[in-house]
């Protein structure tokens, strides 16, 4: 196959959803050779915060001089974001010759892998040849479900804060979807937690215990935020003072700490000097979160698609630009609870503009978002796309904010020519 054969297949299996369970993505390794078995990991599990935490774990062990993969989803602008190892993402003609082994080899099973498997089957696959010394491996979706949770064992299970999102798969509680994402703590293993309510904590707790796995929980207590800005963040964690990272709001230094804290727990297994590390942390960033585009106007980008996502943006927008007001470009998806998520905005909120964040059906008409806004009395217009709003408001506008969906934050970027 080709490159753009092999993605006209790997869509159309997304067309057929995803499906959790490990049954298929175990007898489409065992056919691959199990590459997975070959390989050391950081896995990392949680509903806000996957995506950063992995990126401040991958450079971190990048700085020591390691091989490190990474695995992440969903991608920003290119497919290959999602499977890369240090600097260099996973190459077309990579991408068609794996996806062609798998897709003969899907042929001889009863049930055909989702389109997720077969793209974590793929990054098991890349990893192994390019020989990783260690891999970040994020979750999709949940955790003991989770096709990448066929991994037998790791050097780390890192989950990130918990909230509510993909109910109808993880449960209606706190309680029930901490049980789903601690599906990833391994027998005996390292287990580091960001700072969590009380009830998820303990089913954290539990299942460690069961499990005989090590808990490190991350404390507010041991962090101390010295100076923020829209440049860069300073902490101290622990012993460690003056840490200093690029990725912007409270919440990232949080995520930052639960990354360093999985690092340092595997100083048993790699050398970690800590001033590598201090470089590691300087260098992370992660696309769209919270992310400044322009300064004149200020524009920020932000993958905010969930309740808990979007009070921790307006939360940090709060401390960056106290009293100011803001022009809001709005998408979300469909089965989005956006009431929850829109609702505390409106108090800085100068007008909101609507898109649909997507072209595939999934996105939530614009129309009807903005007519929703304006029955709480905001002010709210549709537009046909990012683009279009985008041009609309940077001429006349000091205080922008993008988001409700990574599903357009790649076009945001686009436009910005990043």
């Amino acid at each position: 196959m080709t490159y753009q054969e092999a993605m006209d297949y790997f869509n159309t299996r997304y067309a057929f959803g995803s499906k959790p369970g490990l049954e298929r993505i175990k007898i489409l390794t065992e056919f691959l050779g199990n590459p997975q078995k070959d390989l050391k990991y950081v896995h990392i599990a949680g509903t806000n915060g996957k995506g950063s935490t992995s990126s401040f774990v991958f450079h971190m062990l990048k700085e020591q001089g390691l091989k490190v993969g990474l695995f992440t989803s969903p991608y920003i602008q290119r497919f290959s974001e999602r499977i890369k190892v240090n600097d260099c993402e996973i190459s077309q003609e990579d991408i068609a010759r794996i996806i062609t082994e798998i897709r003969r080899l899907s042929e001889m099973m009863e049930e055909k892998p989702t389109w997720f498997e077969i793209l974590t089957a793929m990054a098991f696959v890349y990893f192994k040849e390019k020989a990783c010394d260690i891999v970040v491996l994020e979750v999709g979706l949940g955790g003991e479900l989770d096709s990448t949770n066929i991994i037998d064992c790791s050097e780390a299970s890192v989950i990130t804060t918990i909230n509510y999102d993909h109910m109808e798969i993880l449960g209606n509680t706190l309680e029930e979807i901490a049980s789903k994402k601690a599906g990833i703590i391994k027998p005996g293993g390292k287990v580091v937690v960001y700072p969590q309510q009380v009830g998820v904590t303990d089913v954290i707790r539990n299942k460690c215990l069961r499990e005989n796995a090590t808990l490190v929980l991350v404390e507010e207590s041991d962090i101390n935020l010295k100076s923020y800005s829209l440049n860069s963040q300073i902490f101290d964690y622990k012993d460690l003072h003056n840490l200093e990272i690029r990725m912007l709001g409270t919440h990232q230094i949080y995520n930052a700490s639960v990354a360093l804290e999985a690092v340092l727990n595997l100083k048993d297994t790699y050398p970690i000097s800590e001033e590598k590390i201090r470089q590691g942390l300087y260098k992370t960033f992660w696309p769209g979160r919270l992310e400044v585009l322009s300064k004149e106007p200020l524009f920020l980008l932000d993958g905010a698609h969930n309740a808990q996502g979007a009070l921790t943006l307006l939360e940090n927008i709060k401390a960056l630009c106290p009293g100011k007001k803001f022009t809001f470009i709005v998408g979300v998806l469909a089965h989005k609870d956006y009431e929850s998520m829109l609702k505390p905005f409106l108090p800085i909120a100068e007008e909101f503009i609507t898109i649909n964040p997507e072209p595939e059906g999934r996105g939530m008409d614009a129309e009807k978002l903005a007519e929703y806004l304006r029955g709480l009395n905001a002010k709210a217009r549709e537009m046909p796309g990012p683009e279009v709003a985008i041009d609309e408001v940077m001429g006349s506008k000091k205080y922008i904010c993008a988001f409700g969906s990574l599903y357009y934050i790649g076009r945001v970027r686009d436009y910005f020519g990043l």
